[in-house]
């Protein structure tokens, strides 16, 4: 009975992680062309808008479809299905209200929000609206995963960030097109096509939420049985629900918002003091554009990996943890740790290698060689230690030590401001502080969780098999990548045909090296090679090439 709870929790979040791994590629095929369109102020300006749109979503209705989840399951748990169902429409009152109002003030505090990168109101204003569709949608999110399935929210991510990629596309070209033909990107331009883009995000968000409402109506019919045959003697009113709402909502919004602050304060610290030091507001939005539109989207992509890893595996912990079971819970903290590792430290090196290839195939030869490129190149190390604290976040969350993150989160975000205010002040980095700050955030944070597991757990760090062997062998795998790109980039046209073959051809060779040395080196044992996903194929290819 256990097994079978187990292996459905783990179809579940491999159906969400593929959801999102599908969602950021969508998202990283329309950048190209999105940027084509509006340039890097324009995506300056929208980066600035939907950051703050971010903020305000955390704060207001991001942790709903947490606290509806739970609070449906526990009462699905014990058959009370009248009481899942007040949950699921007080949730509806709570997210409409708070939704609204936070709607409301995105759109009258714009001008305030964005400061001096005043061609961003417009964005703002644009993806105002969407935080109100948000909250009802992260409702119907949080319904359908209290139920036990993950397919409806899956599914409705894809299709909100398809209609996204369409959309943003479609409305930034519509906006820009009184202010055509212009030789360059003008402030208008720039300005009328990050609100196309926010419009595009508002849409996707409006028809997933169509999408969900469908599905709920279609399921409707069998919750009504249900609450036909429930015997629940207690009855719970609206205001107890509301309380077990804000209860459940209020600790998950502090943590998220802390850890998500960063880039927000990033984005005013970068703008505040490049234009104090004589830098137009314009360059500066253009700057930004490059970080948050090429660099941060290609870094988070292997993040998403990670935390589909951490979600599988962390009810592991927790229920090991419950039962005092301390060397089943070590076993997979260490499990864990050494594929996330095994994950993380190749990307890094791959996205450092390639820098140039990838961005240029994605962004194309005007908007991504150069300083897109160099921040590759520079940041990719940061992989490791987002990937490392992601887990190392859920790891404490499974062992039920919520408040732990939260100082740890906040701690980083003093660090993070502290590296970026001595870069942008005492050095002329420039957008690179950016990069060396949100490293600086994910390493104290990594740190710090690695010093509190250790501590309540007893859990001692294995280096050599998680670390050591996992690097020597993306070293191996980077120098052949890299002797691979030289010699193509020399003879191929520099452009994005031949970045795609460049890449064709390097990344299956990395992957082949890199995994003959993890084998070779034995990482993992043919024991513990079993319990990986695909594991038995794994072990019968090892064979096949005798690395096994």
């Amino acid at each position: 009975m256990n097994t079978g709870k187990k292996n459905s929790f783990l179809v579940q979040g491999m159906i969400l992680a593929a959801a999102s791994i599908v969602c950021r590629i969508i998202g990283l095929l329309y950048r190209s062309p999105l940027f084509d369109i509006i340039g890097k102020a324009g995506m300056g300006y929208y980066s600035v808008a939907y950051n703050i749109y971010n903020i305000i979503l955390l704060i207001s209705s991001f942790s709903i479809p947490l606290a509806v989840s739970k609070s449906i399951s526990a009462r699905l748990a014990k058959k009370e299905y009248i009481n899942a169902q007040r949950i699921f429409y007080g949730a509806l009152v709570y997210a409409a209200v708070v939704g609204g109002v936070a709607a409301l003030v995105a759109w009258y505090g714009a001008p305030v929000f964005v400061g001096k990168q005043q061609g961003a109101v417009l964005a703002l204003r644009c993806i105002s609206p969407t935080i109100f569709f948000s909250a009802i949608l992260g409702v119907l999110r949080g319904y359908f995963q209290g139920h036990n399935t993950m397919i409806p929210t899956s599914v409705s991510q894809i299709i909100e960030q398809i209609l996204n990629a369409i959309f943003s596309i479609l409305m930034a070209y519509v906006l820009i097109q009184p202010f055509l033909p212009s030789d360059s990107i003008t402030y208008e331009i720039a300005r009328h096509g990050a609100a196309g883009s926010a419009i595009g995000t508002e849409v996707g968000v409006i028809t997933g939420l169509i999408f969900c409402l469908f599905i709920y109506k279609v399921y409707h019919p069998k919750s009504k049985i249900q609450m036909r045959h429930d015997k629940t003697k207690y009855i719970e009113s609206y205001g107890n629900i509301l309380k077990i709402l804000l209860m459940t909502i209020t600790p998950v919004i502090l943590s998220t918002a802390i850890y998500n602050c960063c880039p927000t304060i990033d984005m005013t610290l970068f703008s505040s003091i490049l234009v104090g030091k004589g830098m137009k507001a314009f360059h500066v939005s253009e700057l930004y554009g490059v970080f948050s539109g090429q660099y941060n989207v290609l870094i988070n992509i292997p993040l998403a990996m990670a935390s589909a890893l951490t979600n599988a595996v962390i009810p592991n912990i927790s229920g090991a943890y419950a039962l005092g079971d301390k060397k089943k819970m070590n076993e997979n903290i260490e499990m864990v740790l050494k594929i996330t590792m095994m994950i993380a430290i190749p990307c890094a090196v791959g996205l450092a290698v390639l820098n140039t290839p990838i961005n240029g195939l994605i962004f194309g030869v005007k908007n991504g060689v150069g300083l897109g490129a160099g921040l590759l190149r520079v940041g990719a190390i940061s992989v490791v230690f987002t990937c490392m604290s992601t887990v190392s976040n859920g790891i404490l969350q499974g062992m039920d030590k919520m408040r732990v993150p939260i100082w740890h989160s906040a701690i980083s975000v003093c660090a993070n401001v502290i590296v970026l205010l001595l870069t942008l002040n005492f050095t002329n980095l420039n957008t690179y502080s950016l990069v060396w700050a949100t490293t600086g955030f994910s390493v104290v944070m990594s740190i710090l969780n690695a010093n509190s597991i250790r501590k309540y757990s007893g859990y001692r760090q294995e280096v050599v098999k998680t670390f050591v062997k996992p690097a020597v062998s993306a070293i191996l795998m980077g120098v052949v990548i890299g002797v691979i790109q030289f010699v193509l980039l020399k003879v191929l046209p520099f452009g994005r045909i031949g970045f795609a073959i460049c890449l064709v051809i390097a990344i299956p060779a990395g992957v082949l090296v890199y995994f003959a040395g993890i084998i070779k080196f034995q990482v993992f044992t043919e024991e513990e090679l079993k319990n990986v996903p695909k594991g038995h194929l794994i072990i019968k290819m090892a064979k096949k090439l005798r690395l096994l």
